[in-house]
């Protein structure tokens, strides 16, 4: 049915509502003020961030948590800048996500008028799709096929400038339905090859990452995995597609990754790989498996087609949804599995992996393999961990159990500045859950002003800092390359809990290993009955670099190896 005559931006925020839409996060501007008047009667939620970077991280960390777009609105120029961090995030991490931009009238383009970008240009690479609406009559034509690419195939983030003109002029038009994302699924014969492969293996691994998860996929993921015996290990940081608990877990690959899971996967002789891209953060620098004909026979899984075989080629390769292939792996007759102590094997050695290291056992002042340890034992199984990019990310990946599916929010592109939206994000998604942050010192600097948005908005996410006083990473590829010779790397920090009772909430420091324990009792009821958020600042010994190491250690072995020379 057509409508009476709308403005641009009420037919924009009438298709948000059709597709169902609920929140959307931004920083406000001047143009796209017609969407703002739009969303002031709308049931739409508009989450105020203080910079771009963080809406769209938040934006990004909404479309892993729900499997819908996250959606966000910016500003034109400098706006739309800011934010691509978190569309960047979003194509790496397979999200998706669709970024609405302001963008100046029609009647300026191409003078290089205030603030103006061919956001086509600028974006073409980190976006599955970059468009302009430039008639009022064909935003529902638009949104459509936005919400179709963001979320079909391989999910992904979607951008959309919207000039100022067009935003204020009128159409009568129609709305479109809802759009219902499509994926391929395993064919029958497919199916019944990968079988056969798995029947004649000896070392099977079973590999999870990737986009299009949905609880009921995992469960038939786990069902699947249990009937056939199979290890399972998940990619980089999609941990929680499997609950760390379960006895065919053997562990995460990725960064920091055991060496012995590592040599499991060198040695197996089929790798059957569900959902990943098999990139090099999942691959070692791609030597885990090697490109393009891998050692292992190689299953490949994916819901794009065109990441088939672009640097794998599998020997069985499927285009499929993890809904789609997992419900059909879940129904497949199982093998008769001969790797039952290999998978018991696996998994002790994820135990032994995640004991305390020998570092920490003669004791630190703070143990940050006890902090991980005292928040395991406080939190719930449903508790949502979040990270940005850093060493110290290191701690939560290697030493806490992940719940199952969403509990775990961490960028696989290593983007610094996710770990403070994301937590908001979540809490604001969640409220009824506990959200606990990981934090690096450089890394809270980057969006640590988004406390205020968790203040205005009620969301009492448990924020840590580690505050080692420098960019460790970066440090520590410092020392084993220029030994001794520190240079960009130091950092001079504020008091973090201080800032965090300045912003409205909760701070405190800890610097002991029995100071952390009841200080994250205190946040967590403070959290909870506040509904506002909380920083605990760990202040520890920057040498700990890694949990296997310290700078003194590869500054040690990059002298000697210097001198070897």
């Amino acid at each position: 049915m057509t409508h009476p005559s709308r403005t641009g931006g009420q037919i924009l925020v009438d298709a948000l509502s059709i597709h169902g839409v609920d929140t959307a996060f931004g920083v406000p501007g001047e143009s796209y003020l017609d969407v703002l008047d739009a969303l002031h009667d709308s049931n739409i939620r508009f989450v105020i961030n203080r910079q771009e970077g963080g809406a769209a991280f938040m934006a990004e960390a909404y479309g892993k948590l729900t499997g819908k777009p996250g959606i966000c609105f910016v500003t034109r120029g400098p706006g739309a800048t800011n934010a691509s961090i978190g569309v960047h995030t979003a194509y790496q991490d397979s999200t998706p996500m669709i970024l609405f931009i302001g963008q100046v009238g029609n009647d300026f383009v191409d003078r290089e008028a205030f603030q103006e970008i061919d956001y086509r240009r600028m974006y073409g690479q980190m976006a599955k799709w970059v468009a302009q609406i430039d008639r009022a009559d064909r935003i529902p034509e638009y949104m459509a096929r936005a919400f179709q690419v963001a979320t079909s195939g391989r999910p992904g983030p979607v951008v959309l400038a919207l000039p100022e003109d067009m935003l204020v002029s009128l159409a009568e038009v129609a709305d479109t339905r809802a759009y219902t994302p499509a994926h391929g699924a395993p064919s029958a014969d497919q199916i019944a090859q990968l079988r056969t492969m798995l029947a004649g293996a000896e070392r099977p691994v079973v590999l999870l990452g990737g986009g299009t998860w949905t609880a009921q996929a995992c469960a038939d993921l786990a069902q699947f995995a249990e009937r056939n015996h199979l290890p399972v290990g998940c990619t980089f940081r999609f941990q929680d597609l499997l609950d760390n608990a379960h006895p065919n877990y053997i562990g995460d690959v990725g960064i920091g990754i055991n060496p012995k899971l590592a040599a499991r996967v060198k040695d197996a002789d089929l790798v059957i790989a569900i959902g990943p891209r098999l990139g090099e953060m999942t691959t070692g620098g791609y030597t885990l498996l090697a490109a393009p004909v891998p050692a292992q026979r190689l299953v490949h899984i994916h819901p794009d087609p065109e990441e088939l075989g672009s640097v794998y080629q599998g020997e069985l390769m499927i285009a499929a949804g993890m809904p789609q292939a997992c419900a059909m792996l879940a129904a497949m007759e199982p093998v008769d599995a001969t790797w039952q102590a290999n998978v018991k094997q696996a998994r002790i050695e994820l135990a032994a992996w995640q004991e305390q290291p020998a570092l920490l056992r003669e004791g630190v002042p703070l143990d940050l393999w006890q902090v991980v340890q005292d928040l395991q034992g406080a939190l719930p199984a449903d508790a949502i961990i979040t990270n940005g990019a850093g060493n110290y990310a290191s701690w939560a990946h290697r030493f806490y159990r992940y719940g199952g599916m969403r509990t775990q929010l961490a960028p696989t592109n290593g983007a610094m500045g996710y770990a403070v939206p994301s937590g908001v994000a979540a809490k604001i998604v969640h409220p009824e859950r506990a959200v606990v942050t990981f934090a690096g010192d450089g890394e809270f600097m980057m969006t640590g002003q988004e406390l205020a948005t968790a203040v205005q908005y009620g969301a009492g996410v448990v924020i840590l800092v580690f505050n080692n006083n420098m960019f460790g990473t970066i440090r520590m590829h410092q020392e084993r390359t220029y030994p001794g010779r520190v240079s960009g790397t130091n950092l001079h920090n504020p008091d973090f809990a201080a800032l965090a009772r300045a912003y409205g909430g909760h701070g405190e420091v800890v610097d002991q290993t029995a100071d952390f324990a009841p200080a994250l009792a205190r946040a967590l009821a403070y959290t909870a009955q506040e509904q506002l958020p909380a920083v605990i600042e760990l202040r520890y010994d920057g040498n700990l670099i890694t949990p296997n190491a310290t700078l003194e250690m590869m500054r040690a072995q990059a002298e000697a190896a210097k001198g070897a020379r």
